[in-house]
């Protein structure tokens, strides 16, 4: 069979250079939408001072199956100022004041009470209200997934208590965050009716012990 005709040959060069051109581009979108993930982490903790939102948390065991659900309001502000208010399936309260922190159950009448710097660490918490993201863990990007930019937050301290995070956003805002503990245990945190730079009362951040309830220092 003779060869195809000169203009032919170079039609299908052509063709072959824009499939090329095009897969290019696309590869390199992709590559930077990864990288605004990791962008967008640095920006919501140099940037959003405050929040709140409602949560869902599913702990996963390692191998797969559904351990438990429960739900309730996250509040926050920087530096190291948290409340997470578990509502269901049981009443929980953990909330860090800045200086310490405070779990208290209500069905026992117990709390208690750490120091912040022996609580916090480089802990989930510490990347959601911290300020030092680039000191406490190594940063990377993931795919997009379920409609979010993901990002990746490695623990540099060994004894961080968890082997990894993923942080999702819905633009620039918060949406959900994966945490994968030492045991391959996976809890996810998803977040809806999110509220970013809100003004939020001082007393949000303060635990009074109720009374007589029992105090459980470590």
């Amino acid at each position: 069979m003779p060869p195809p005709p000169g203009g032919a040959v170079a039609t299908a060069r052509r063709g072959r250079l824009r499939r090329v051109g095009l897969m290019a581009g696309l590869l390199l979108a992709c590559a930077a939408a990864r990288a605004d993930a990791v962008d967008t982490l640095r920006e919501f903790v140099r940037e959003v001072k405050t929040g709140r939102a409602a949560f869902t948390q599913t702990v996963t065991s390692p191998d797969g199956k559904r351990a438990r659900t429960s739900g309730g309001r996250f509040e926050f502000a920087r530096p190291d100022r948290f409340r997470f208010a578990y509502a269901k399936p049981f009443e929980q309260l953990i909330v860090g004041d800045g200086q310490k922190v405070w779990i208290y159950d209500p069905d026992l009448q117990q709390a208690s009470v750490r120091p912040m710097s022996q609580a916090l660490g480089a802990t989930p918490a510490a990347l959601l209200t911290g300020t030092t993201l680039e000191r406490d863990f190594e940063l990377s990007a993931l795919p997009a997934r379920d409609g979010l930019a993901w990002a990746q937050a490695k623990p540099r301290r060994a004894d961080a208590g968890f082997e990894l995070l993923r942080v999702g956003f819905a633009g620039k805002q918060l949406a959900a965050v994966e945490i994968v503990d030492g045991f391959g245990q996976t809890s996810v945190l998803r977040f809806s009716e999110v509220e970013q730079g809100v003004e939020l009362p001082a007393e949000t951040f303060r635990f009074t012990l109720p009374a007589g309830a029992e105090l459980l220092t470590q």
